[in-house]
């Protein structure tokens, strides 16, 4: 089993940037996938930015070239990079695992609010 923790939500204005992150602990060895996710007030929860361990990369294109999705093995933690913050990206933003099998893990979630 994988447990996700996700922290580096916070408040902040439009243009501005934030990292969140998302520590995993567990049966690390087991991830295949790694995704970060959102849901806003009202909407269901989409996912924005998607990686696998043998390259595979996607983001959602809400978010393209101003997000990034990375991972650093040796800290057992997912980053997500934001840039050029607008009032569209405010949600509670996921991080989400899986293994080859598709068993999933999802983290309790980080708010990001985006306000003038």
């Amino acid at each position: 089993q994988v447990r996700l923790v996700e922290s580096g939500g916070g408040l902040v204005q439009p243009g501005e940037s934030l990292r969140l992150s998302c520590v995993t602990t567990g049966m690390t060895e087991t991830i295949y996938s790694m995704a970060w996710y959102r849901q806003a007030p009202g909407n269901k929860r989409a996912m924005i930015a998607a990686m696998t361990t043998d390259g595979y990369v996607s983001y959602a294109d809400a978010v393209k070239g101003r997000f990034t999705i990375t991972r650093d093995v040796s800290k057992n933690t997912i980053y997500l990079q934001m840039k050029n913050l607008n009032f569209e990206d405010t949600a509670v933003y996921y991080c989400h695992t899986a293994t080859e099998e598709g068993t999933g893990s999802w983290g309790q979630g980080t708010q990001v609010t985006v306000a003038s």
